[in-house]
């Protein structure tokens, strides 16, 4: 048996800004993880997901110009693509545990479990800490359907070495929309299959609607309250059944993708030994991200029960959890806003409150909205599909909610955030002159 002052289950950016933190002010730390070192976000994620992006941008760009001045049309060469990407990341594992070594964190590759309050068992050895912090994450939900197992997931599909010519998307979150995008721009036949009335239900419905009609527009299917029922392999490829309302129909496919969410990694911790509860969204937490049932967890990351599954938070909770280690819970978790991007093309960016969420406040609220495909920034480039909507409280002028699609919003966004942050009103973002012309000077006209 080895004690600790703490263990860290998870290499990702919670758990590795956790332990490393710890171990910088003297205290002996373990980490363990199930997968290689480095976590979801710079390995199966987000960073190898936006180098995919970062080529269809140039197909879907130059798509859209193709009858304004250029002529050739480039292509994806995914095998090239991939090794491109492999330079990002392969070289993360070796890396993060160098890292962990050079800081004196005793490493532990295998499944964690508890055994009791403060006992956790990894393969052969049992460790025990004054503290446990959970940050293992999320995985793909349980579908539970015949054939799930034929199914590949996010990470599959960015290991993908060949793109099949046809690929079905089971889902309408994040992933589905990325994911279909990347393909239907590299030459593959896309089909989305959305059990709900509409996808990316924590968006603003009005610009995913447009976002649907973009994606429509690049030749990729989207089948809304679509319920996949089964997926079977009769021969060459898959077969993929659904119900729509009262009705039957499949796909056949050369693929398929989880891409209907995911869900905090608890499955293998044997929670109940150490009074550690869960909620609908991962472990419950109070607000120093401490387990109510047991002093001696915290939990951060996607497998908490708190804010959105974001890597920048999960980053801002590691810090967070760290300081209420060291110094006896004094930071307690600040649930502002923080913008989040579905990386489609174009990009649908959002931050705080949707329309939805705004009116049941029961505050009085300025609602603008538009489609912008027929403005300066949108028509440069034949982006024929775009548009925005603010939200803003009029009482105080502050901002509520902010919403776009379109060319650079994921970087537009940004602004809002900030003004969100530091409780700028709208009228003074309107006021501010910025360079021009940029999307970030069409912020004037969106109040």
């Amino acid at each position: 048996m080895k004690h600790f002052d703490a263990i860290v289950i998870g290499t990702g950016s919670a758990g590795s800004t956790v332990a490393t933190a710890l171990s910088e002010t003297g205290k002996t730390v373990a980490i363990i993880d199930d997968m290689p070192f480095g976590g979801t976000c710079s390995q199966r994620g987000c960073d190898p997901k936006k180098i995919l992006v970062g080529a269809a941008e140039i197909v879907a760009r130059a798509q859209h110009m193709a009858d304004k001045g250029i002529i050739n049309q480039p292509k994806v060469d995914w095998q090239a693509l991939m090794a491109f990407k492999k330079t990002f990341t392969d070289q993360i594992p070796v890396n993060t545990e160098q890292k962990f070594a050079d800081a004196g964190i005793a490493m532990f590759h295998g499944t964690a479990s508890f055994t009791d309050n403060q006992t956790i068992q990894v393969a052969e050895e049992t460790l025990t800490a004054d503290h446990i912090v959970l940050a293992n994450g999320a995985k793909p939900v349980k579908l539970d359907i015949p054939g799930e197992e034929l199914l590949i997931d996010s990470t599959g599909f960015l290991a993908l070495e060949t793109l099949p010519e046809s690929i079905v998307m089971v889902g309408g979150g994040y992933i589905a929309f990325e994911f279909a995008h990347i393909a239907a721009r590299a030459g593959a036949d896309v089909t989305i299959l959305h059990r709900g009335r509409r996808p990316l239900e924590g968006f603003d419905a009005d610009l995913v609607a447009l976002l649907v009609k973009a994606t429509e527009a690049a030749g990729i299917r989207v089948i809304l309250e679509a319920s996949v029922t089964e997926v079977s392999a009769p021969g060459e490829g898959f077969r993929v059944s659904y119900r729509k309302g009262d009705e039957t129909a499949s796909v056949q496919t050369a693929l398929v993708v989880h891409a209907a969410g995911r869900a905090p990694a608890v499955g293998d911790l044997n929670l109940e030994r150490a009074g550690v509860e869960t909620g609908k969204k991962g472990i419950k937490v109070n607000e120093y991200l401490q387990c109510p049932g047991n002093p001696a967890v915290y939990a951060c990351g996607d497998v908490a029960e708190k804010g959105l599954p974001l890597t920048p938070l999960a980053g801002y909770e590691g810090r967070l959890v760290a300081r209420n280690i060291l110094e006896n819970n004094v930071e307690t978790f600040d649930n502002a806003a923080v913008p989040s991007v579905v990386f489609a093309l174009p990009p649908l960016a959002s931050v705080g409150m949707t329309e939805e969420k705004a009116r049941e406040t029961g505050k009085t609220i300025t609602v603008t909205y538009a489609e912008t495909g027929d403005w300066y920034s949108s028509k440069r480039i034949n982006e024929g599909i775009s548009g925005y909507k603010t939200i803003v409280e009029k009482e105080t002028g502050l901002l509520l909610g902010a919403h776009l699609l379109g060319d650079h919003s994921e970087e537009v966004i940004n602004l809002f955030a900030m003004a969100m942050k530091f409780g700028i009103p709208a009228g003074q973002l309107e006021k501010t002159i910025m360079a021009y012309p940029t999307r970030s000077s069409d912020i004037r006209y969106m109040f």
